[in-house]
């Protein structure tokens, strides 16, 4: 049983890597911890929310920080949608949320099944950042940490050289690479070498479940966005951290680095810069992985939807 902490700020690639997580056998998710980033806080706990209900799954979901650790940062409606899935209008869920702040209950949880739990990191590091300055020793808890993440050539989505989820915190995230001893890293340009077909996306859409019926529906806007840039393919970043997560046998091709977040270049704030050469002297920190089974990722896809 691989048993996994979410943090997950939804966001239409966030649901589609939490369905397949949900539809997975031997996989348990212990919990989400909900970060802002894609939209504000506010609509991502609504997000996850409603996502658990649709997949009639029962997560605690503990919400986390409102913002980043020291700057503010913009969102990502225009791609998501105002409310993070395709402004549908959806109806919100009845559940609620944990009291618990997220970075405590990531703390707790590490304490009550330490060496058990996979933290994988699906949106800005915040909530995680947040744990480590609360006590540095989590590292020692858990099993293994995946961060979807980075542009490890400065093939940046959001700037020129910078990914959204390092971007929107940069800060945060220099204070978990800085702390972290190895981790696993799926970053944009992972994302960009594993495309996935229109035509194969809107047959698994096509299949009569519910959780296929409201992925089709949140996700429309964001496919459309993402038409105007690819007519063929379409790259959703989080279910690929995800599937990595579940069933790390599935890398192709890795390499192991040292990795930091840069703070302050005026053009590459947020940038996370490899040293390739191993010229710093610094420890590796990241496994980078560059390339994953494609067959195995799209059956995992579309069995998720399918669920």
């Amino acid at each position: 049983m691989t048993a996994l902490l979410i943090d997950t700020d939804p966001g239409v690639d966030d649901a589609l890597a939490l369905l397949l997580a949900f539809a997975t056998p031997k996989v348990e998710v212990v919990a989400l911890t909900i970060a802002a980033g894609n939209v504000g806080l506010s609509h991502t706990v609504a997000n996850a929310l409603k996502l658990c209900e649709v997949a009639n799954v029962t997560v605690p979901i503990f919400p986390g920080c409102t913002t980043p650790l020291v700057r503010d940062a913009a969102d990502a409606s225009y791609v998501h949608g105002r409310d993070g899935f395709g402004d549908i209008g959806y109806t919100p869920s009845t559940r609620e949320t944990e009291t618990e702040h997220a970075a405590l209950a990531m703390l707790r949880l590490s304490r009550e099944r330490a060496g058990e739990l996979t933290f994988v990191m699906l949106g800005p590091l915040t909530n995680l950042a947040l744990a480590l300055r609360l006590d540095p020793t989590l590292p020692q808890r858990v099993k293994r940490l995946v961060v979807m993440g980075g542009a490890v050539t400065g093939v940046g989505n959001t700037s020129v050289s910078a990914e959204f989820n390092i971007g929107f915190d940069p800060e945060a995230a220099h204070v978990v690479f800085s702390a972290w001893p190895l981790i696993d890293l799926v970053d944009w340009e992972a994302v960009l070498a594993h495309p996935l077909p229109n035509v194969e996306v809107e047959r698994w859409l096509s299949v009569d479940s519910p959780r296929a019926r409201f992925y089709d529906a949140i996700s429309r806007q964001t496919r459309r966005w993402s038409v105007g840039r690819n007519a063929t393919h379409w790259y959703s970043a989080d279910p690929l951290a995800m599937a990595l997560a579940i069933a790390p046998d599935g890398i192709v091709e890795s390499q192991t680095r040292p990795l930091a977040i840069e703070l302050d270049g005026a053009l590459t704030r947020g940038a996370t810069v490899v040293d390739w050469q191993r010229r710093s002297g610094k420890p590796d920190n990241v496994r980078i992985v560059r390339r994953y089974d494609q067959t195995r990722f799209q059956t995992m896809l579309e069995a998720a939807l399918s669920a």
